[in-house]
């Protein structure tokens, strides 16, 4: 028997060599339209054996004849050749639908069909045209859960991004925004309006959202209210390649506040006002707004280059320059940004280097919005100049040799005699290494280092002329300067293994591990110069923080049907008492590619469909301008405090308040998603059901006296809860050789409640949300039951006729009197609905794109009607008369009361429908012998708006319309040269 074993043996080892002696070594080159592939996959159909292509696209790797090899690729059809020989030459072409299915996760990427968590991407053949200066109105109306809100029409204005509504009060509800790896400032810096300006629209190939805690959680406390990463255009194998793209446009306002003409003003106080009253009355017709406004011409122009450097290191570079004219005088932006990318490898490939640099130098000037509210209340019979009065040849309200403090100042005279301009300089950029392992290729290690920094400087400058500094005879100015100093410097390290298992029971494994350092540093002074009172009031800041992280994700695919994804991330911040400082922010997820399963293999109908399920907590400690809300610190007081003793005025210091007990805000997400696609995906889309609950928010509200060292401070007052639904559907209805139709639609329907507060009240106030024309008036609350920024308001009795009844309010708790207790609780500023609409055409060489914006549900509170339109309000001085909108027409309040403020005759419908913008494009082809491609282009911005409500525009950022910057009507000319 032990001889029988030996032969048996021996015939089995004799067999290995046979085999092995009938491999042998395949080369070739992998190669696309444009030049070798370098990074390709290939694989011995249903081995492990496999390898990659070099730089040049040479791969080497045993094989036998009729072995079959599978060379993949992202966004490249993969190809399967048999072996029949020792040299295999393959070409790839790309697969746009393999492309868009590619997405990018926290310290990863997958293909979309693996992915488990709510993403949506957005790429750049897809984004929002015109002139577009900031980022993030490439994207506007373009994905589910993502409403975007820019405050108004002012050159680089800044934009309010809520992803499902926000999950927060008063901390920050700004989603964590990643720039090619770098989490960036999102608090912005001296000198610039919107902090996201650092990147060139240009250069943009992807937004990725990141929507449900399973998919974000891996950011952990930053990213209760999602993640949003914007990946910037790579450089491409091949020869040089150049783009200059040019835009110009031209912007006007479509509508202006109806505020009376100078005729139907004096008729209103030649009837209502007294005698003396009547001779304030001027010989002049002035449209103030007229007098503010002007058409803008704005100018944009991009130059990139890609290809190799040194014959095998792919880079990008590029130069903008844009020149934005705003539609209120003196507004304006000119901004220079330049990026750089290049992604060498070494070592055969297994050491990858991506280098990304980003800049940007722009100056700002800042026109003052308070010249809009005082065009609609500035009597329309002033003049606008007048060379007798010592205000540069202004006419101000003016009495016997003093200015009239509470009369409204001259509109042109408030842009014209004040210079408020802001420089800003910013760079973000990393160096990331990602080396594969030599011994074991699936382990990689990732070395992220990266920085954002950036200086601002402010000056603002009110001319000796102007009335807001004449003091007895005498004009004195104003100047403020600031400068400030920011750094944000990141390092992130993980090790991630990954591995394929072609035929087994598990297909993949992906394991990641890592810890992430960064640091931020807000330093800087200020300075104010008050030339009446002779003194230089000084306030210097230096605020660090630092987030330090331990993070692990592993990814399981059972038959590439079943997946599973769990994360669990650590977090420190420097925000908290070192008791309460780390937080843990775990997420779990499971998804069904059902439509792997082989009972829908042979469907016709059916092309995609996956089922998603995720769990995660995920955390907020962003409290902007509060760095040590935890420790007892002391700040000098202003030189108005200063103590005398003797001679001499010594400084006081102040107590600050603090609260050791502070901790995180943590907020649990519940998602369920179904993704499908129908006749080979020409029918597309997504419908997830998710539900969040936060626990111990971030508010700040009243103090009890003597209870800390403020009547005001932030705590952790209670919880809330925010569920909703998406639908997301793109289709191709047509598409022939020459035609073809594009759409796609989003909705979303959002619902949020705070469902309990610490505080002994039911709800606490609005701190930021003060009203217009009174003094302490807050409109809005954080109410148990309702949602958030509810309005707070007395309910209007009505007569017959349907008028309101003025300063008739319901008595609704019985007690005979009307006063601060009968207020209630009425609607909100936050929208239930909101949708987005694109169609593109594409005939021949033409094409033709569209984009419609809306929200329903959402109401807003009318300040100008309430503090411009009650009559009374022409006659409040003695000395001068301010002017009235025409809703007096309708209301006719005669006397402005508080009570008449808050009533909710105020509080109005803002649903709306916007066409976002239209454009018309013509490729005109090739010249010059195939060396010039072209297509030119035109579009128009803010088309129109259908809505019912009575303001100047329902899309109001805060709930509360006043001193709103319009946004304009802008027509644009625009060509885009490849070369």
């Amino acid at each position: 028997m032990k001889t029988f074993h030996i032969s048996i043996l021996l015939l089995f080892l004799l067999c290995i060599p046979f085999g092995a002696y009938a491999q042998t070594a395949v080369s070739g080159t992998v190669t696309d339209n444009t030049g070798p592939l370098p990074g390709v996959n290939v694989v011995v159909k249903g081995t492990t054996n496999g390898t990659t292509t070099d730089f040049d696209g040479n791969y080497s790797i045993d094989a036998s004849e009729g072995d079959i090899l599978v060379f993949s690729y992202i966004g490249y059809r993969t190809v399967e050749k048999t072996v029949s020989g020792t040299t295999l030459n393959v070409l790839l072409e790309e697969d746009t639908q393999q492309l868009d299915e590619v997405v990018l996760i926290g310290y990863g990427q997958v293909k979309k069909k693996d992915a488990t968590g709510s993403v949506t991407t957005v790429r750049s053949d897809d984004f929002n045209n015109g002139m577009v200066v900031s980022p993030d109105q490439l994207i506007a109306g373009k994905t589910a859960g993502v409403q975007i809100t820019t405050s108004g029409g002012e050159p680089g204005a800044g934009a309010n991004i809520r992803i499902r509504g926000g999950a927060s009060l008063n901390a920050s509800n700004d989603p964590l925004i990643v720039i090619d790896g770098v989490p960036v400032d999102k608090e912005g810096i001296a000198g610039v309006s919107n902090p996201l300006n650092i990147v060139n629209p240009n250069d943009i190939e992807s937004f990725t959202v990141l929507k449900d805690a399973s998919a974000a959680a891996i950011y952990g406390s930053r990213a209760s209210n999602g993640v949003i990463i914007i990946t910037t255009k790579k450089g491409s194998s091949g020869e040089l390649q150049f783009n200059y793209n040019a835009k110009t446009s031209v912007s006007t306002i479509t509508r202006t506040v109806d505020a009376f003409s100078a005729n139907d003003f004096r008729n209103l106080v030649q009837t209502y006002g007294s005698d003396a009253q009547q001779t304030l009355l001027g010989e002049s017709n002035t449209n103030w707004q007229d007098i503010i406004f002007k058409d803008a011409i704005s100018f944009d122009q991009n130059f990139s280059v890609k290809g190799q450097l040194f014959g095998n290191t792919p880079f990008r570079a590029s130069v903008g320059y844009t020149e934005q004219d705003g539609v209120l005088k003196t507004s304006s932006l000119e901004r220079w940004t330049g990026s750089f990318g290049m992604t060498p490898k070494f070592f055969d490939n297994h050491l990858k280097v991506d280098i990304n640099v980003k800049g940007i130098m722009s100056d700002s000037r800042f026109a003052d919005t308070g010249a809009i509210g005082s065009a609609i209340l500035i009597n329309p019979t002033n003049p606008v100049y007048d060379s007798s009065m010592p205000f540069g040849g202004y006419y101000e309200e003016f009495t016997n040799g003093n200015v009239e403090t509470l009369a409204p100042r001259n509109p042109l005279a408030l842009l014209k005699q004040r210079d408020n301009t802001g420089d800003v300089k910013r760079s973000v950029g990393n160096i990331e290494l990602d080396y594969k392992f030599h011994f074991l290729p699936e382990l990689r290690a990732n070395l992220n280092l990266g920085y954002d920094v950036s200086t601002g400087k402010r000056n603002d400058r009110g001319f000796e002329e102007s009335a807001n500094y004449y003091r007895n005879g005498t004009g004195y100015g104003h100047l403020e300067t600031e400068s400030q100093n920011k750094r944000n410097l990141l390092m992130d390290f993980y090790l991630n293994y990954s591995r394929s298992f072609e035929g087994s029971f598990v297909t993949n494994v992906d394991v990641t591990a890592g810890h992430s350092y960064q640091s931020f540093t807000n330093n800087g002074y200020k300075n104010n110069y008050d030339y009446i009172n002779d003194q230089v009031i000084v306030t210097r800041y230096y605020n660090p923080v630092v987030i330090a992280s331990f993070f692990g994700r592993a990814n399981v695919s059972i038959k590439n049907k079943y997946l599973f994804t769990a994360t669990l991330r650590r977090d420190g911040s420097s925000r908290f008492d070192p008791d309460v400082r780390w937080g843990n922010f775990p997420s779990a997820a499971f998804a069904w590619n059902i439509y792997n399963e082989p009972w829908l293999e042979n469907s016709n109908t059916l092309s995609n469909l996956k089922l998603r399920m995720g769990w995660g907590i995920t955390g907020q400690q962003d409290l902007p301008g509060r760095y040590f809300p935890y420790l007892a610190v002391y700040l000098a007081g202003t030189p108005q405090v200063q103590y005398p003793f003797g001679d001499n005025y010594y400084t006081t210091y102040r107590p600050n308040p603090y609260s050791t007990s502070l901790t995180w805000e943590e907020t649990t997400t519940y998602n369920a998603g179904l993704d499908y696609g129908f006749l080979d995906n020409r029918i597309t889309g997504a419908v997830d059901v998710y539900y969040r609950k936060t626990k111990d928010l971030l508010s700040e509200v009243s103090t009890p006296a003597g209870s800390n060292l403020s009547n005001v401070f932030v705590d952790n007052v209670g919880t809330m809860e925010n569920k909703g639904v998406e639908f997301e559907i793109n289709a191709t209805p047509i598409r022939t050789d020459n035609f073809s139709w594009n759409l796609g639609a989003n909705f979303t329907w959002n619902s949020s409640e705070v469902t309990g507060l610490n505080a002994d009240t039911d709800f606490i106030s609005v701190q930021d949300r003060n009203i217009s024309g009174g003094t302490g008036l807050f409109n809005q609350v954080h109410a148990v039951g309702e949602t958030p920024y509810s309005f707070y308001v007395y309910e209007q009795v009505y007569d017959e006729n349907g008028k309101p009844m003025e300063n008739v309010f319901v008595d609704r708790n019985g007690d005979g009197v009307v006063d601060d207790n009968d207020r209630y609780i009425h609607k909100s500023a936050l929208p239930d609905v909101y949708y987005g609409f694109t169609s593109q055409f594409r005939y021949k060489k033409w094409d033709l794109n569209m984009v419609f914006r809306g929200q329903a549900g959402n109401y807003v509170y009318n300040n100008i009607d309430s503090n411009v339109g009650i009559r009374n309000g022409v006659f409040t001085s003695s000395t001068f008369l301010t002017n009235i909108v025409d809703n007096y027409n309708e209301a006719g309040f005669v006397q402005a009361t508080d009570q008449v403020r808050l009533s909710d005759y105020y509080i109005q419908n803002a649903s709306f429908l916007r066409l976002d913008n239209i454009t018309l494009g013509y490729n005109a082809g090739n010249f010059l012998g195939n060396s010039l491609s072209a297509r030119i282009y035109g579009s128009v911005q803010n088309v129109f708006t259908v809505t019912g409500y009575d303001g100047l525009d329902p899309e109001v950022q805060n709930g509360n319309d006043y001193n709103i910057y319009p946004r304009p009507r802008t027509f644009l000319l625009g060509v885009s040269l490849d070369f």
